[in-house]
């Protein structure tokens, strides 16, 4: 079966009888909305992700790391500011995006390292 066809039925699923039946879109919860969106997320990300050749795979690796840094300043905003509603789960969660933030940074590099490591010529 087709990754898109998966996809369109599970999303199918999650939204029960609103599309199936024809109602009205303001029946979807905006829970299932958003998690539907996320799914999608997941699938297409996966699926561009691995479909980089290996070429690519060092300039890919410098984009997630600036996206990663991005993530690193809101999740600082998210710990620090203490104004943010919600601050004390606002602030669980922006430090838990703070060290997956760090680790997914500190990893680019390293995988970075190594990739451009198969290119240099070695010395005998």
């Amino acid at each position: 079966m087709r990754p898109l066809a998966i996809l369109s039925g599970m999303l199918l699923a999650m939204t029960g009888p609103a599309f199936a039946s024809g109602g009205a879109a303001s029946e979807i919860s905006p829970f299932i909305f958003l998690l539907s969106i996320f799914v999608m997320a997941v699938f297409v990300g996966y699926y561009v992700v691995w479909s980089v050749t290996p070429a690519l795979h060092t300039p890919l690796m410098a984009v997630t790391n600036a996206i990663s840094s991005v993530i690193v300043v809101g999740a600082l905003l998210a710990v620090g500011v203490s104004g943010l509603a919600g601050s004390g789960s606002a602030g669980f969660f922006g430090f838990g995006a703070l060290v997956m933030a760090s680790i997914n940074i500190f990893g680019g590099f390293l995988v970075t390292r190594r990739m451009l490591a198969m290119y240099k010529k070695k010395d005998r």
